[in-house]
């Protein structure tokens, strides 16, 4: 016999979504350095970005990245969960997982780097680009 399990509809499904969303934030921040590094990173670059952006699509791009950032620290937190849940013994592929999500978050933090480099150097008049 199956058993159907309720599931809320409308705007008390977006109202819990939101409950778990930041049930996962509290739990990834209260148990990850690496996700309290980020989020205070971003924290405190937003207001860099505020002064350094000459444009609003500037402003939008520098948070942006640095979203990504929070973004993938998050996922990466995730997949580590998931993979200390099969089991805690070595294991080549739980390895490889996390290795792989590890270098999602390096080059997440290297597009920053390079983004907010783009825009400074932009800004100095030190590079000429077409698109901006």
């Amino acid at each position: 016999m199956e058993h159907k399990k309720f599931t809320a509809k409308g705007l008390m499904r977006i109202f819990n979504a939101t409950g778990y969303s930041f049930k996962g934030i509290k739990r990834a921040w209260t148990t990850e350095a690496a996700v309290r590094q980020e989020f205070m990173l971003a924290i405190v670059m937003v207001p860099v970005a505020l002064f350094l952006a000459q444009s609003v699509t500037q402003l939008a791009i520098m948070i942006f990245s640095l979203f990504i950032v929070v973004i993938t620290e998050l996922l990466n937190t995730a997949i580590e969960y998931a993979i200390d849940r099969i089991g805690t013994e070595r294991h080549e592929l739980s390895g490889a997982a996390k290795d792989i999500a590890s270098a999602a978050v390096f080059f997440s933090l290297l597009q920053v780097g390079i983004v907010w480099g783009v825009i400074i150097l932009f800004n100095l008049g030190w590079i000429q680009l077409p698109l901006f």
